[in-house]
């Protein structure tokens, strides 16, 4: 029989849940996804291609990311300094998970529509 992940609140390790307070909020799947589709961006960059982030949402979002390893960052000490925000290994081994999701709410949103 195949093991059996159960589904637990507080106090129980549960992998689904761990996975959703990663991504969990508003932005942090925005941010992944603009990232996984133009790469390599500065901040403002980044700013510009996820309509309506604020600058301080923006910087807690990544910042949350970036310690969960799921971006990463690099500051370069030139002047005038900046910093570039990619897609770290486990940013980009969500994305399969993503598509599929994306598959399903399609799906969903279709027979809804019939």
């Amino acid at each position: 029989m195949k093991d059996m992940i159960i589904f637990m609140g507080d106090n129980v390790f549960c992998p689904v849940t761990y996975s959703l307070s990663l991504i969990g909020g508003k932005w942090k799947l925005a941010i992944i996804w603009v990232l996984s589709q133009c790469g390599t961006l500065r901040f403002n960059e980044l700013k510009k291609k996820t309509v309506g982030i604020t600058n301080m949402m923006l910087t807690s979002s990544l910042k949350e990311l970036e310690q969960d390893g799921l971006i990463e960052r690099v500051q370069y000490n030139v002047m005038p300094p900046h910093v570039e925000y990619s897609l770290a290994e486990a940013g980009r081994k969500l994305l399969p998970v993503l598509d599929e999701l994306a598959k399903w709410g399609a799906e969903l949103a279709q027979e809804k529509m019939d």
